[in-house]
């Protein structure tokens, strides 16, 4: 039988960005351990049925499949998510949006929504920050919104709720203190979808229009008639469409619009208050 210490050793992924982190979590999973096992006992012997697994799982992503689909898992901020075929996979740069939202409003009673939650992502985060915000979830995926409250009812978070909706279209009289979102931004020619994990995630989370701005326009047109008067919206985007968003909030009458940049130091969010519609 192989050994840890022999299989990490010997375990190829050439097309991975990081095939030595892929190994590790393969192996883990595989072996029902965390990755510290791996390397407090690296001599301990791998059973015929573990290496299976692991031989399985490693096939998978030498074929490109994201690590993530393969384990079923990700972690995101401080939780750790059920992820699927049908939703996005939480990225850290996403964390920056929540970071943002929590600097937005105090920590008292208030009403958030998170639009295209996937896994529920955001609003989990920001519902296990702030135990007084009610914060409600939407996907026009029903699978998308299952695989959200399954990871809510995990968590026991009673302080957030996900509903199927296409945007705004189930929301009709509802007012938030803040809305947030990842939708969509990735222009339809883009050749970035052809390379890494991408390929593997749903087409429809991921691109928007020619420019990859369809979606973002959507929302900032009709996200004033469910906020609060002072409520603030705040989205990610691409790394080179901060100008444009920040022109399309401040046409719309937003106020105190910004961008916030990411540890890469890509302009990755913007953010606008709506004072009066």
């Amino acid at each position: 039988m192989a050994t840890i210490e022999h299989l990490l050793a010997h375990t190829e992924l050439p097309d991975s960005p990081t095939p030595q982190l892929d190994a590790e979590l393969l192996l883990a999973h595989a072996l029902g351990k965390s990755r510290s096992y791996l390397r407090t006992w690296p001599e301990r012997e791998v059973e015929a049925a573990q290496l299976e697994c692991y031989q399985v799982a490693l096939a998978r992503r030498q074929a490109g499949e994201p690590v993530a689909y393969i384990l079923g898992q990700q972690g995101f901020w401080s939780l750790e998510l059920e992820v699927a075929e049908h939703t996005l996979i939480p990225r850290p740069d996403t964390e920056l949006l929540v970071e943002s939202a929590l600097t937005l409003l105090p920590a008292t009673q208030a009403r958030l929504l998170d639009l295209g939650t996937g896994t529920g992502a955001i609003a989990l985060a920001l519902a296990s920050e702030r135990p007084a915000w009610q914060v409600t979830g939407v996907d026009r995926i029903p699978e998308a919104v299952a695989l959200a409250e399954r990871n809510r009812a995990r968590l026991k978070l009673g302080n957030a709720s996900f509903v199927e909706s296409h945007w705004f279209s189930a929301l009709a009289g509802q007012r938030f203190q803040l809305i947030v979102s990842n939708p969509p931004y990735i222009a339809a020619d883009d050749r970035h979808l052809a390379e890494g994990d991408v390929r593997f995630e749903p087409s429809s989370a991921l691109v928007a229009g020619a420019d990859g701005l369809d979606d973002i326009r959507l929302i900032i047109q009709q996200a004033p008639g469910y906020l609060e008067t002072g409520g603030w919206l705040l989205l990610e985007h691409g790394f080179d469409q901060a100008a444009a968003v920040r022109e399309l909030l401040s046409a719309r009458g937003f106020s105190a619009v910004e961008s916030r940049r990411d540890l890469g130091g890509h302009e990755r969010i913007s953010l606008g208050r709506f004072d009066n519609e």
